[in-house]
């Protein structure tokens, strides 16, 4: 089965057309001042709506306030909500009664450990995000291009329905995929000729790669 892939921080008409002509399930806007990929909303919405009802529509906040959320999701009109910082699942639950949308809750991974501040989540997040811990002074909590140790995964339970993020590019998406048969994938930085600028035939390449990845014999999770 084809993974879902999520093409995440696009700015512009180019990125967001590729991404949904190669089969992207999945397309992100980034609300986030620090970050190379912020975005206004209503550039966003404008954005989305060349990829309304082709691909699911994610808008990614970082611990926003309700003001922000609510001008996100007038502008865009998301399918779905992305909760990148420090969220609680209060914070998740009362989100989601307040859209009416489904919330895909992001972690940050370096060790054994951070899988198990996922389990107050479970039932109440639609969907995780696990991305590696960001280096040393990096003001981003995702888009910095590491990976963690993806064989830390093997621990979930398979019920755990999880979108793989974290430095994933052409070159490492094959492994990535074969060890964690993962059932999602977000790329951002990987896909980008500089910070914030999405790369047309890297984008190519990276659905090339997933493509191929999916005709190989997955490897063991014990290798």
């Amino acid at each position: 089965m084809k993974p879902d892939v999520k093409i995440c921080g696009l700015k512009s008409e180019e990125a967001v057309d590729r991404a949904v002509a190669r089969g992207a399930t999945h397309i992100g806007f980034i609300f986030f001042p620090k970050s190379p990929r912020n975005i206004e909303p209503a550039l966003a919405g404008e954005l989305a709506d060349r990829a309304r009802g082709r691909a699911k529509i994610v808008a990614v906040t970082v611990d926003a306030d309700t003001d922000d959320l609510d001008e996100i999701v007038d502008q865009l009109k998301p399918d779905i909500l992305q909760l990148h910082g420090s969220e609680s699942p209060e914070r998740v639950l009362t989100l989601k009664a307040l859209y009416g949308l489904p919330v895909i809750k992001a972690f940050s991974v370096r060790d054994a450990g951070d899988l198990q501040r996922i389990d107050p989540y479970i039932g109440i997040a639609d969907r995780f995000l696990f991305d590696a811990k960001p280096p040393r002074g990096s003001d981003l909590p995702g888009g910095n291009g590491v990976s963690f140790d993806w064989r830390l995964l093997q621990s979930l339970d398979g019920s755990i329905d999880y979108m793989l993020s974290g430095g994933l590019d052409k070159d490492n998406v094959g492994s990535a995929l074969a060890l964690t048969k993962a059932r999602a994938i977000d790329v951002s930085s990987g896909v980008e000729s500089a910070p914030g600028v999405k790369d047309a035939g890297m984008i190519d390449a990276f659905f090339d790669a997933v493509e191929k990845a999916g005709v190989n014999q997955p490897l063991s999770m014990e290798s």
